[in-house]
């Protein structure tokens, strides 16, 4: 006798193909049925669900989460778990570890900063994954190494090439964590320490990663001006290492630079068509979110964030950085104040500045928006996480439209409660998965539902080497959601973001049921997943 039946709904398998009308069975954590319904009705089950007029789907993939810190603090997730998503991935740049000591305690420091609540009693990367499941999950979780981790471990945060034996300790580093199950390395090239590396040295370490069947995924080194070179560069480092390709959050930043992208989807096709294994995600919002910090060029910020901070208040330099900005009139890769809205202070001083954009502080303290900027940053001593409105539409649909494109969150997953409610957030933690289902797929006909479940299911899977995942079939994990078509929508705003998305009634993790009626069910049952070089 199953587990769980889930009856009457329409299937889809997670590979983009049309659905079908079948009964899913799941004894312990795994698919043992997917047929037609029996004629008599479901079979005995210690616990049936009725999905007739909804969707059943594998359970979504977050390739790219910033979840890494937040499900300590609330292992729920919610934000995205009732959206369906039940496995995050995190990496994106820096991971949780391998931590020195100084890295050990940044991230203390920035858990004091964000409200959060949670231990760090880990040193490596696989230790933090085994940290995680202990200590309970509603989500399957796996990273990647980020490359700026690996080269705040092995060079520090100098400004200069490595040497041979830092080169030989990142290597060392990359296989030992993919011996024990990480996914790959991702570079996020736009923060340091992660933009000093050169390209060689980043394909140097794809090398290590390809040895155990990795990915190498990227934030790439510009979205605007320079995006067609960075895409070449991303290429090239795929092509050269043979290894699998992400670029994260495929995008043309800054509207002087929203016709580069047909040019970059361009190369990517080209890639593909030459037989490189290659893909992209995107996620469904025109207004991407990082630190203010980013507007402020690389090279002030060599030795770390606290010797950036410091810089900030010698008027020497301060005065070269002003100029700096005051001549590239460059916010990330937005050209006007109003159209950065700050999200996040950790100052008490600061947080009336929460919701309101760079525009508004500068005209209310009479200075110029670079001043306000730096004052802001200089007073608070973090990166000051805002939203960068910065993208077109258009272009994100043609990026919609891409079969190698998948969808991601880019964000920390919340709930509409506690500590998260201290800040304004990007919508995207709560609505990105939602909105391609509604917004895009049912209401816009973007892409079809099939094949936007295979963007979040199937796609991601296959991209990152997970086994036995992404997919309804016969012994796979049972991960699946159930959702009505006609109702799933994102409901988070920018003007109010901290909202639950709508439409999912069920979600299983590992044949675990974690939200029923729409609401957390109470059970943990999220696990640890290994990428496919893991050599026990």
């Amino acid at each position: 006798m199953p587990d769980v039946v889930i009856t009457g709904g329409e299937v889809y398998d997670g590979n983009g193909a049309a659905p079908v009308r079948a009964d899913v069975e799941i004894t312990g954590d795994r698919i043992t049925r997917i047929g037609p319904p029996a004629p008599g009705g479901p079979p005995d089950a210690a616990l049936i669900i009725d999905a007739a007029g909804k969707a059943v789907a594998p359970g979504f993939i977050n390739i790219l989460s910033h979840s890494n810190r937040s499900i300590l603090h609330d292992p729920r997730s919610l934000g995205e778990l009732t959206q369906g998503v039940t496995t995050e991935v995190f990496g994106e740049g820096t991971s949780m570890g391998p931590l020195s000591p100084r890295m050990r305690a940044e991230l203390a420091q920035e858990a004091e900063q964000d409200d959060l609540d949670y231990e760090i009693c880990w040193t490596r990367l696989s230790e933090y994954l085994a940290h995680v499941e202990r200590r309970g999950t509603a989500q399957n979780v796996a990273s990647f190494i980020g490359a700026g981790t690996l080269r705040a471990n092995g060079v520090g945060f100098d400004d200069r090439p490595a040497t041979a034996g830092e080169l030989d300790r990142m290597r060392a580093l990359v296989a030992e964590e993919m011996a024990d199950g990480a996914l790959g390395i991702a570079s996020a090239l736009i923060y340091p320490p992660g933009s000093y590396a050169s390209t060689a040295e980043l394909t140097d370490l794809c090398r290590v990663v390809a040895g155990y069947g990795g990915c190498y995924a990227s934030h790439i080194r510009s979205e605007g001006d320079g995006l067609e070179e960075a895409v070449a560069e991303f290429l090239s480092i795929c092509r050269e290492a043979d290894v699998r390709g992400e670029l994260f959050h495929l995008k043309a930043a800054g509207r002087d630079h929203w016709d580069k992208m047909d040019a970059a989807i361009e190369l990517i096709e080209q890639a593909r068509a030459a037989g490189q294994p290659v893909t992209a995600d995107v996620y469904p919002y025109p207004a991407s979110s990082t630190g203010l910090t980013t507007i402020i060029p690389d090279r002030y910020h060599e030795g770390g964030v606290e010797a950036l901070y410091d810089r900030l208040t010698d008027p020497a330099v301060r005065a070269q950085i002003t100029a700096d900005l005051s001549t590239s009139h460059r916010w990330g890769d937005v050209t006007e104040a109003d159209n950065v809205l700050i999200l996040h202070c950790s100052a008490a001083q600061n947080r009336m500045w929460q919701g309101r954009t760079l525009a508004d502080i500068a005209a209310e303290r009479g200075v110029d928006p670079v001043e306000a900027a730096l004052d802001l940053i200089a007073s608070d001593r973090t990166r000051v996480e805002c939203a960068f409105f910065s993208m077109s539409e258009e272009n994100l649909r043609k990026a919609l439209r891409r079969p190698w494109v998948c969808v991601v969150s880019d964000g920390a997953s919340m709930a509409p409660e506690g500590a998260f409610l201290t800040a304004p957030t990007h919508p995207r933690s709560y609505g990105s998965f939602a909105r391609v289902l509604g917004h895009y797929a049912r209401d816009e006909k973007v892409l079809t539902l099939a094949d936007a479940i295979r963007r979040m299911s199937g796609l991601p899977a296959a991209t990152l080497g997970l086994r036995d995942r992404g997919l309804l079939r016969d012994g796979f994990f049972a991960d699946v959601v159930v959702f009505d078509p006609a109702t799933v929508a994102d409901r988070a705003t920018f003007a109010d973001p901290h909202q639950l998305s709508a439409g999912v009634s069920e979600v299983l993790v590992n044949g675990t049921v974690t939200v029923t009626g729409g609401r957390f069910a109470g059970p943990l049952a999220g696990r640890a997943l290994a990428g496919p070089g893991r050599r026990p």
